[in-house]
């Protein structure tokens, strides 16, 4: 096994220390950062990532694993020259208003990161207008929103609208999930697309990228 696929097998198996360590060997030894990006990390999320589809994992594995990539990543990201890994999409981020529920927008956010998406995480409670300012800003390829509650689900059709008022709403794609979301309220509100979870969340980007180019 190669220096490169031992990093995967760390970051699949969540073993941070090994996969620091083997990042830090991977440096020693002149491997360009992006290389161990891509296929150390990126490779070994794709893989969590259908795992966890077929079963095979569940979320406390994911999000070790995911924690496993995330170390990976700070210490990789400082090396990084230029744009030595091209990222997939920008994505904003957030829980809307109302909500104060972060675990699955942080994991969705951190498979986001890990299949090379650039994410801004804007956290929880976060009111339609703060989602227009991000755009805004952050001009995103994507814009995803989480509700864990049925009682703040309205927030979501209340952002798409306040985008809608102010002349973004073709300029980002919007994608929305939590427990009770579902394609049909997706539709019904005017969203881009729906993710039951994680690694759905991602193959949706994955697929809307490959639609554009």
């Amino acid at each position: 096994m190669n220096l490169l696929d031992e990093i995967k097998h760390s970051v699949v198996s969540g073993k941070m220390e090994e996969t620091i360590a083997g990042i830090n060997t991977a440096i020693s030894t002149g491997i360009a950062p992006g290389d161990i990006i891509r296929m150390g990390l990126i490779e070994a999320m794709t893989v969590v990532g259908e795992q966890f589809k077929n079963s095979k994992i569940y979320v406390p594995e994911m999000l070790i694993a995911a924690r496993a990539m995330k170390t990976g990543l700070q210490i990789l990201k400082p090396l990084m020259v230029g744009s030595e890994v091209k990222s997939l999409a920008s994505v904003v981020i957030g829980t809307v208003k109302g909500d104060l529920h972060d675990i699955g927008k942080n994991l969705v956010g951190i498979m986001m990161e890990g299949a090379g998406c650039k994410v801004t995480d804007l956290g929880v409670d976060i009111a339609p207008e703060k989602f227009v300012e991000a755009v805004n800003v952050h001009n995103p390829d994507f814009l995803a929103m989480s509700a864990l509650l049925t009682t703040t689900m309205p927030a979501m059709r209340e952002t798409i609208a306040a985008l809608e008022k102010n002349g973004k709403r073709n300029l980002v794609k919007v994608l929305i999930g939590g427990a009770p979301i579902s394609q049909k309220f997706a539709d019904e509100i005017g969203a881009d697309g729906y993710a039951g979870n994680a690694a759905e969340a991602v193959d949706k980007i994955k697929a809307m990228v490959d639609e554009t180019n």
